[in-house]
């Protein structure tokens, strides 16, 4: 009896943080999108000052 209560536990807890997970995510993906994010530049490029490195 005492495995039984230990695994409802750990799978509650697991579902717990499952639920936390996906409602964050939920929340997340309201202010962004992925096609959004996938149009952002990776790394923003210097101003360019017209002369050639060497």
């Amino acid at each position: 009896m005492n495995v039984l209560s230990l695994t409802i536990l750990v799978s509650s807890c697991l579902a717990g943080i499952f639920i936390a997970c996906f409602a964050a995510e939920i929340r997340r993906s309201r202010r962004t999108s992925p096609e959004r994010d996938s149009l952002l530049p990776l790394d923003p490029e210097a101003p360019r000052t017209g002369k050639t490195p060497l």
